[in-house]
């Protein structure tokens, strides 16, 4: 297995993404080998006194990055030898697995769509990230961002996608699909999700849950929940917002009097835990599911333990075999939607 990252993505590049390599390799399966693609003096330098196996880390030069601030498509055609076009070029051309990068998203959502490209059949690839539900697990909202305007078809494949994602990669057995919406009753919606709903319904392979409210996203009776690239942006950002308001109300709070603190420190242990299943690092990164290939977006202020949990998350969807199982869905039911 080859998994190419973009060294010079992320907030915390090239360092953070060289350590969490390393720690992969010591940590992670034998076979597997890791290419960097950026600067390599900068690369060299991150690597130097570190311990690792030379044939399992390889330099890939890049003289060129792409930055947040530029139009993502342009600069993808634009600049060919960037460290996140040759890295996704890698796993077009066959040479590698999957790409990870935690640089400009629009920037690894054009590679992926205009490089790798889509998977025969899919009509969007769509970003699928993860948050912690009250079950223990991960609830996936799919799609979070790559596609802010839907037609039903769209969606109907999203289900197919994340319902392999979230078998193969996060052990789910008969993963339950939601499709959000503003009322459980199956007439609820506007025209999209009216449409979707009975298409989900009568979709062969998929477990259909019905329509998940915003408020039941993290109760985990929803494995994966389907919707618009708009709404999904908005529905991930504002739980994150949410989630961050709670944690410093809740300090404020603590801090305020003595007994407060007092009981800060009794629920220490409880407070950690909690921060441990809210903690991004531990998820690894966004899938990019229905591209002809491994595509892993972590976040942009990755350290390197997120680095370490977006490889081996690579791992795993490599390993699982979803780009075939996504593609062998939407192909066998392709007709079927259709109309």
């Amino acid at each position: 297995m080859i998994l190419a990252l973009d060294a010079m993505g992320g907030d915390h590049a090239p360092q953070a993404v060289v350590d969490g390599a390393l720690q992969a390799l010591q940590e992670l399966e034998q076979d597997m080998v890791i290419w960097l693609f950026g600067d390599e003096v900068q690369i060299r330098t991150c690597l130097q006194g570190k311990e690792y196996p030379e044939g399992r880390l390889l330099i890939k030069p890049a003289t060129e990055v792409i930055t947040c601030e530029e139009a993502p498509a342009a600069a993808v055609r634009r600049k060919k030898n960037s460290s996140v076009v040759l890295a996704a070029k890698a796993v077009a051309d066959g040479e590698a697995d999957c790409f990870i990068s935690a640089g400009s998203t629009g920037a690894v959502l054009s590679c992926g769509t205009l490089i790798i490209r889509r998977i025969k059949g899919v009509q969007r690839p769509a970003l699928a990230p993860l948050i912690p539900n009250l079950q223990g697990g991960h609830t996936m909202i799919i799609d979070a961002g790559a596609n802010v305007d839907c037609k039903p078809l769209y969606l109907v494949q999203f289900a197919q996608m994340g319902s392999a994602y979230m078998e193969l990669v996060e052990g789910v057995e008969a993963p339950v699909i939601g499709l959000l919406n503003n009322g459980e009753e199956a007439e609820k919606g506007n025209e999209l999700t009216k449409e979707t709903y009975p298409l989900l319904q009568k979709l062969e392979g998929i477990r259909f849950g019905g329509n998940c409210e915003a408020r039941e996203l993290m109760s985990g009776d929803f494995d994966a929940v389907v919707t618009d690239g708009f709404a999904g942006n908005v529905l991930l950002k504002s739980t994150e917002g949410v989630a961050k308001a709670i944690t410093s109300m809740l300090k404020t709070e603590l801090m305020g009097s003595l007994r407060g603190t007092i009981g800060g420190a009794i629920a220490k242990p409880a407070f950690a835990s909690l921060k441990k299943k809210m903690d991004y690092t531990e998820v690894g990164g966004a899938p990019l599911l229905g591209v002809n290939g491994g595509v892993i977006k972590a976040h942009g202020s990755s350290n390197a333990k997120a680095f370490f949990n977006a490889i081996r998350q690579a791992q795993k969807l490599v390993k699982g075999g979803v780009t075939k199982k996504i593609a062998a869905a939407v192909q066998a039911s392709e007709i079927q939607v259709e109309g």
